[in-house]
């Protein structure tokens, strides 16, 4: 089990059907992105994608301190401004 989730992420990984390992390969593999809210969103690029067919869509916002704050699907684009 993952240590550093806030309730928040675990109640929406229930939620969203997003199990353990995914989170932990986002974490692992997943590319960053800061939101310029004061987090950091991880997620599959397209290189990674090709071998996580059943969890690309994933995401994950992590806190400045390293803690998950929430996970999800992306349905769309990550801005990059």
């Amino acid at each position: 089990m993952l240590q550093n989730l806030t309730d928040h992420a675990r109640a929406r990984m229930r939620q969203r059907g997003i199990p353990d390992a995914v989170v932990a390969d986002l974490l692992a593999y997943g590319r960053t992105e800061h939101d310029h809210r004061g987090g950091t969103i991880v997620y599959f690029d397209r290189k990674v994608r090709a071998y996580a067919r059943r969890s690309s869509r994933a995401y994950l916002v992590l806190a400045g301190d390293g803690s998950v704050i929430t996970v999800g699907h992306r349905y769309r684009r990550i801005s990059r401004q």
